[in-house]
């Protein structure tokens, strides 16, 4: 087999997949990480349609649904806690037959690790600081390491990806701003409900509390409608600073006590919403997947599901051409693009989670207040299992797989 030596920047799911796969596929992968350990922050995350497949292929899916978030659904409350409206998700996952499951992304990464690491070698604390490619291999100049010698090298380190910028060029050719900005944390599991995510609105600005039916603790969802900030997503004395501007004068709800919950948590994730477009996910010997390559945004609902078919299909792609990675590379563009170009197609859940005024404020509460058949119609259209062309089964390239 040719190209066997692969490098993955991130360890995120993406990531972890991919390594996993080419494990298994006989290849030897490599998986540098910025951070000194798992990046197990983040909300709930949907494994559906092909992901789910990829599951059951890993032999996760039992495990995968024993600590599912069991979330019945979104509520939305008036400044003093009351319930003014509520959509019951597990109701329209029931009627349509849903098969999707919802985890806790931290969950998620840590099992990718636990049936990985004994065939992949992981290097935290360190990362990729310049690539130089010719025509037998890449060399990698590390931030930390020695420069090393791989075959091929896998972006797979998300939104603001160091390996796109080194082999495709600056982000802003290739990442769109969608005009919001949203915060994870830690929060106090006593300021909302179990089961449910709960949200109060001002116009333009969403506070939140997503407290998961399997989990002690719960996670606080901050997110406002903004044009780019000249500000560095990576200070956190900044992003500190945009919170409180944003959400330091409402009094309402619990909104004081989950902006503290966001302040205090050292692991706090800020960004923009925005979605990566690329005409090519690859240069050479360089390849990127999951959001790195072609991010859909966390209001889409899809950055897992994408993270796990991409990475199964790109390395599934390498072991049926035998490591050649010029035919691989095209065939997992061309199989994978399709159902990217769907997920980019954002549906109505930025206007739901954050209208724009009192009136669509108003008008959100009162349409979630309609009878179930008529309010949830356009859920269960966009929530309805499809039937997409069938995800290959590429244990089938290699004898014993």
């Amino acid at each position: 087999m040719y190209n066997e030596r692969i490098l993955i920047s991130g360890a995120g799911i993406a990531g972890q997949a991919t390594a996993y796969w080419l494990s298994r596929f006989g290849f030897r992968p490599t998986v540098v990480e910025r951070a000194p350990g798992l990046r197990l922050g983040g909300q709930g995350v949907d494994v559906r349609e092909h992901a789910i497949e990829v599951i059951e292929r890993m032999g996760l899916t039992s495990r995968v649904r024993a600590v599912a978030a069991d979330v019945r659904g979104m509520q939305f409350v008036d400044t003093a806690g009351e319930s003014v409206a509520r959509i019951d998700i597990q109701r329209i996952k029931e009627k349509i037959g849903s098969t999707e499951v919802e985890i806790m992304r931290g969950d998620l990464v840590r099992m990718l690790h636990e049936i990985s690491s004994d065939s992949v070698e992981y290097r935290f604390g360190d990362a990729i600081r310049a690539l130089d490619q010719d025509a037998d291999g890449v060399t990698v100049t590390f931030e930390h390491a020695r420069p090393e010698r791989f075959d091929l090298v896998v972006g797979a380190d998300g939104l603001h990806s160091a390996t796109r910028r080194l082999a495709f060029g600056p982000e802003e050719d290739f990442v769109r701003h969608m005009d919001h900005y949203f915060a994870f944390g830690d929060a106090d599991a006593a300021l909302g409900p179990d089961r449910w995510v709960t949200f109060y609105n001002t116009p333009g600005t969403v506070a939140g509390i997503y407290r998961s039916g399997n989990h002690s603790g719960a996670k606080v969802y901050l997110g406002f409608r903004s044009p780019r900030l000249n500000i560095d997503l990576r200070d956190p004395s900044a992003v500190r600073g945009v919170l409180i501007d944003r959400f330091g004068r409402n009094q309402a709800w619990h909104v004081p006590q989950l902006l503290d919950n966001a302040l205090a948590d050292g692991d706090l994730f800020f960004d923009s919403l925005a979605q990566v477009r690329m005409s090519s996910w690859s240069a050479g010997r360089v390849v990127l997947v999951g959001d790195a390559a072609y991010c859909a945004s966390p209001v889409s609902g899809a950055g897992a599901e994408l993270a796990l078919t991409g990475g199964y299909r790109l390395a599934g792609e390498l072991a049926a051409a035998n490591g050649e990675h010029r035919p691989a590379f095209d065939d997992y563009e061309r199989a994978h693009r399709p159902v990217v170009a769907e997920k980019h197609r954002i549906g109505p859940n930025v206007r739901l989670m954050i209208p724009r005024t009192r009136l669509g404020i108003a008008t959100r509460n009162t349409i979630a207040r309609l009878p179930v058949m008529e309010s949830l119609a356009g859920m269960e259209r966009i929530m309805a299992p499809r039937t997409p062309t069938p995800l290959p089964d590429y244990r089938a390239v290699l004898p014993g797989l």
